[in-house]
């Protein structure tokens, strides 16, 4: 077991998806930052959509401008996204696959497949001292893609492993986390920083937050959900002490 601590990313689109249900503006994402970063979050991970289902491009500038932790701007790899995302300045971009139709980022990014467009399309932000992570599932072709076109990080989508443990289909589960295990390792023997995301809750985290190669993770509907009954601090704080807890460090 390692004991580096693990970085937590806490995404806030959803505090937006509440306040856009009825429009006006509360509740307020900008404050949702705020709390996160007083609760202990390492960063904020926000994800401006095609369709601003949730995050709207002045929460994107408010947020950039309010916290003084890392923002890691979420975006489909579009033009419009591109400008935006070089105006706002984040810590990180990931990029993410991105269907109007979706209810949520259903899998990770083709980078395998699209290749040569991605490796063009994030150079403005390797130019820009913005670091780029790819949005992925735990396969070698994209693992090895990543690292082709220059990706800083990878971020591993964990939704397969998060919805066997739910359905319990542990034997499933537990071969899913062996991919995940095995990509992890892969990437960071390419140079790649690895996180991991999508999915995870108080019940599933540990055994993707002992990987001793991944350093971040990216949690967001389970905490925002867990924050109507607990609070938001409060939510951030028992995800904070179980992966401390992983990482052997409480």
């Amino acid at each position: 077991m390692t004991s580096s601590k693990l970085r937590l990313g806490v995404n806030i689109d959803h505090v937006a998806t509440v306040r856009n249900a009825r429009g006006g503006a509360t509740p307020d994402p900008v404050r949702a930052a705020l709390l996160a970063q007083e609760a202990g979050a390492d960063g904020i991970t926000a994800h401006l959509r095609e369709d601003r289902r949730h995050i709207r491009d002045a929460d994107m500038a408010a947020i950039a401008e309010a916290i003084d932790i890392p923002l890691n701007f979420e975006m489909g790899a579009t033009e419009e996204m591109q400008k935006i995302a070089l105006a706002t300045k984040p810590h990180a971009v990931c990029l993410v696959p991105e269907r109007r139709e979706e209810r949520t980022t259903e899998g990770g990014l083709d980078v395998a497949g699209d290749d040569n467009r991605l490796a063009a399309y994030i150079a403005p932000f390797k130019d820009a001292g913005t670091r780029v992570s790819m949005f992925i599932g735990p396969e070698i072709a994209q693992v090895e893609a990543s690292a082709r076109i220059g990706a800083d990080i990878i971020e591993l989508h964990c939704g397969l492993y998060c919805d066997l443990h739910d359905e319990g289909r542990f034997d499933e589960r537990d071969a899913e986390l062996a991919r995940l295990t095995a990509m992890a390792t892969h990437a960071h023997g390419l140079g790649l920083e690895v996180h991991a995301g999508h999915g995870l809750s108080f019940d599933n985290v540990t055994p993707v937050a002992v990987l001793p190669e991944v350093v971040e993770l990216n949690i967001g509907h389970f905490i925002i959900g867990e924050a109507i009954f607990t609070g938001l601090g409060p939510a951030i704080k028992e995800m904070r002490h179980i992966m401390d807890a992983a990482r052997g460090l409480s």
